[in-house]
């Protein structure tokens, strides 16, 4: 029996391949949508991808099962309680697919979502009894549980998920044993949970001591606890886990449609009439220069999470990259199901050679420089928990992904100093400012961590 994790740090979302030697069989469960790396792993080990898995329907990422399908003839599974408009074999609680040297077990698992599963995993050729993990999707993470909270537009009450997640937990995976290993579907960094562990495995006895989910309580103090002090969820999140049910263009057709070569004039007339500009070059190079109008979110961080936030789906994108990483940015955001990408600048930021008219540079300031200008409106787009804990005195906080929405809360008549944490967000954020007609603007260079290195004074929330 083979079991291999697959992390993708940008959406902090894990994947698996479980293989099957003795008959040649892999099963992908939650796979990412460019699929490659399942195909050549299971080539390289001699197997044949003939299953693939959805834990449920995804609320941060499209996943690659139509892709899966269409490249390998994969056969779709997914919980007796999933609707999609696609083929798919469903599978009911306690239904197995036995292989020779591997048995895979249903769980369902309904609360973060009504349609959840988890898999037991049994490596027939060591225990027969026990299994020897689970895949437990956004049902339990290492640290946390799953949100239960992400489908209240389509119906369903926190409450309600709150209460049928608290048993799955205590009636189908807290029974067993504490040897078994944990293998969630996210880890740090996802908004499916509030304080997911940057583990990526654990076993269920360390969980049971560890997760603050997990300890004894009835089951109206765990709904109240998990559903308590969630981060926002990106408008993106429903589109996705909607889409996720739907047949759909497979990522690489997409890809050959949408990534096209187009001249200056043609993204420039393309702006003017609302599509949107995305510079996926870094903070410090987009503040250099960049085309007006634009909007900035780097490959380096969160980008696939922040694009999903800030950009419309109901407008089309061209991309400004750094010469040959124009695809990696259509495909990240394919990730997401943003597969609006009508092409790209050739060229990059080369292609305005000619038009230094249409550049714009964004000015930065070291906090220091910041802390000298006492007239200066200093805006602290960080979320309001990351505020809470410290920060810069008289700041505002309205967090990145409200910015858009309470616009009209920032004064014109003043210079306005943006920050963050670090500089990935305040760059965003200063890009829609400029786009919005606000540019008597800095951006503190290094954002908060700068500032307090630099032993300025800092501020908590009473």
């Amino acid at each position: 029996m083979i079991l291999k994790q697959y992390y993708l740090g940008c959406l902090a979302h894990a994947s698996y391949l479980v293989g099957d030697e003795a008959s040649s069989t892999a099963i992908i469960v939650d796979p990412q949508r460019d699929i490659q790396q399942y195909v050549d792993d299971a080539k390289s080990l001699g197997l044949e991808i003939r299953h693939v898995f959805l834990t449920h329907f995804h609320a941060d990422f499209i996943a690659g099962h139509l892709e899966l399908r269409d490249r390998c003839a994969a056969i779709i599974h997914m919980g007796s309680h999933a609707k999609t408009e696609y083929p798919l074999s469903p599978m009911s609680d306690g239904e197995t697919l036995d292989f020779p040297g591997l048995r895979l077990q249903i769980l369902e698992t309904p609360g973060h979502t009504i349609e959840s599963i988890s898999i037991l995993v049994f490596d027939l050729a060591k225990d027969k009894e026990n299994p020897q993990a689970v895949l437990t999707g956004d049902t339990l993470f290492i640290g946390d549980v799953g949100r239960p909270d992400l489908r209240a537009s389509l119906g369903w009450t926190a409450a309600d998920l709150g209460a049928r997640l608290y048993d799955s937990l205590h009636n189908k995976i807290l029974p067993l044993p504490d040897a078994t290993l944990i293998y969630p579907a996210h880890g740090a960094g996802s908004l499916c949970g509030k304080q997911l562990s940057s583990d990526t495995v654990s076993t269920l006895g360390d969980q049971r001591r560890l997760n603050y989910a997990l300890q004894p309580m009835s089951k109206e103090e765990f709904i109240a606890l998990v559903t308590a002090d969630q981060p926002d969820a990106p408008d993106y999140f429903t589109y996705d886990a909607i889409l996720n049910t739907k047949e759909r263009t497979t990522l690489e057709t997409n890809l050959e449609q949408s990534l096209q070569p187009i001249d200056l004039d043609t993204v420039i007339q393309m702006g003017d009439a609302g599509a949107q500009i995305l510079d996926v070059r870094d903070a410090a190079e987009y503040a250099i220069g960049h085309l007006a109008g634009s909007i900035n979110i780097g490959l380096g961080g969160q980008y696939a999470t922040w694009a999903g936030t800030v950009l419309d789906r109901a407008k089309p994108i061209v991309i400004v990259a750094e010469p040959g990483r124009e695809r990696e940015a259509a495909l990240r955001l394919g990730r997401i199901g943003f597969d609006h990408v009508k092409g790209y600048l050739p060229g990059g930021m080369a292609a305005l050679a000619a038009r230094p008219d249409l550049v714009w540079p964004t000015e930065r300031v070291s906090a220091q420089m910041a802390a000298q200008e006492p007239s200066a409106w200093i805006l602290d787009i960080r979320n309001p928990r990351e505020w809470a804990t410290k920060h810069i005195p008289g700041s505002l906080n309205i967090p990145l992904n409200h910015l858009q929405e309470r616009l009209g809360e920032i004064p014109r008549d003043r210079q306005i100093a943006v920050h963050c944490a670090g500089g990935y967000r305040s760059s965003i954020a200063a890009s829609i400012l400029h786009q919005n007609g606000i540019t008597n603007l800095v951006e503190i260079v290094g954002g908060l961590a700068a500032w307090e290195a630099a032993k300025l004074p800092l501020a908590t929330a009473s």
